[in-house]
């Protein structure tokens, strides 16, 4: 039976509706713990999880939210023939980017590398330009290409190719590059996004794709994303809808917080979160949950898990509850609180939240590009 439960699992939808297996690999904080790097050095490498969301003019800011603990990727091909690479999916930011042989850093040495030379559909331009993380940067030059994803089939497709990457963290990482499905304000003006290709060139039923995060991942089955609808075998009652509020990010309206029965008021004039794969308000947050920091992060004690509270975030009138089952990360008998803070700033002073993997491991995702709104089951 579960073999046929795997098997329903990856047939098609139908035509111009794909499903993407996604894996979850061993996070970044995993693998230097097994390569012997000191905790405290760890510590050094956070970064801001909110300065992806900091636009500007000549730049594009795509750091990897969460990024020591985990990532969920999939497959895509670039090139004719085909050459594969494992990419992360993330609604935060707009730009496809992949290793190259360009960059011979150790890091890209360490991943799968698009080479040009070996594309007869490849064309490259003049043009590059920075990603700048809250980890380090990142520097791509830009071409075109074919991009495949199973059936679709994107043609003339822009993306960067990296001309440099430091080791520290993307040495560590599982995936090779970053391929974003976020609005096209975010992404390298006067270029097409993969998403927008993908509608112009007629390759999705519907301009929507959805995310199912597994509660057990595994690396040979950690979810999967479906680009041109959703699959209701995957949820179960009805879809919760947002209105997005600002057409660059996922960003949706938060009407209140709440810490198992007690609203905490901080909200009142409205929180904004953005869905995506608040630092004045962290300390009292983690004193509520009794949690305190150290070098493995907000830690907390794993027999006090049960009783702790859970977290509701009130969205479009609707309580949705994010249990300590979900929100508490347990590695090698150490529980940690999944939440890092921002210095970012909102217009109301309230907290910006970001709903990453944890959120989104706890309800199906639908994000709708026609009538700009995102949907929980």
């Amino acid at each position: 039976m579960q073999w046929l439960v795997l098997a329903l699992l990856c047939l098609r939808l139908g035509e111009g509706v794909v499903r993407i297996p996604l894996r979850k690999g061993k996070s970044v904080r995993e693998v230097m713990r097994e390569k012997g790097v000191p905790e405290g050095f760890l510590n050094q490498l956070r970064g801001d999880p909110g300065r992806k969301y900091q636009l500007s003019n000549a730049v594009a800011y795509e750091p990897l939210t969460n990024y020591l603990d985990s990532f969920y990727f999939g497959e895509i091909s670039i090139g004719t023939p085909p050459q594969n690479f494992l990419v992360l999916f993330d609604t935060g930011s707009a730009n496809l980017w992949v290793p190259s042989t360009y960059c011979r850093t150790p890091a890209c040495a360490n991943h799968a590398r698009f080479n040009p030379s070996l594309s007869s559909t490849f064309s490259g331009t003049n043009v590059s330009y920075p990603l700048y993380y809250g980890f380090g940067d990142l520097s791509v030059a830009l071409g075109y290409d074919t991009v495949t994803i199973q059936n679709i089939v994107v043609r003339n497709q822009e993306f960067g190719l990296s001309l440099d990457e430091p080791s520290r963290p993307f040495y560590y990482l599982n995936f090779d590059g970053i391929l974003g499905l976020s609005y096209p304000g975010v992404g390298i003006r006067g270029y097409n996004t993969l998403v927008q290709n993908m509608l112009q060139q007629s390759q999705l039923t519907e301009p929507i794709f959805s995310f199912y995060y597994s509660r057990n991942p595994t690396y040979s089955y950690g979810g999967e994303v479906i680009l041109g609808g959703v699959d209701p075998h995957l949820y179960s009652g009805e879809v919760l809808w947002a209105p997005v509020v600002q057409e660059l990010y996922w960003k949706i309206g938060i009407e209140e917080f709440s810490i198992g029965p007690s609203a905490t008021s901080w909200c009142s004039q409205g929180c904004h979160g953005i869905v995506d794969n608040p630092g004045q308000f962290m300390s009292a947050f983690l004193q509520a949950l009794g949690v305190e920091e150290s070098d493995y992060g907000f830690v907390v004690d794993c027999n006090n898990v049960p009783s702790m509270p859970t977290l509701y975030f009130t969205i479009s009138g609707a309580q949705l509850p994010l249990p300590p089952s979900v929100y508490v990360l347990k590695n090698d008998g150490i529980c940690t609180v999944g939440v890092e803070s921002t210095y970012m700033l909102s217009a109301s002073g309230q907290p910006l939240w970001i709903l990453g993997n944890l959120f989104l491991r706890q309800y199906y995702s639908i994000f709708d590009i026609a009538n700009n709104r995102v949907g929980f089951a």
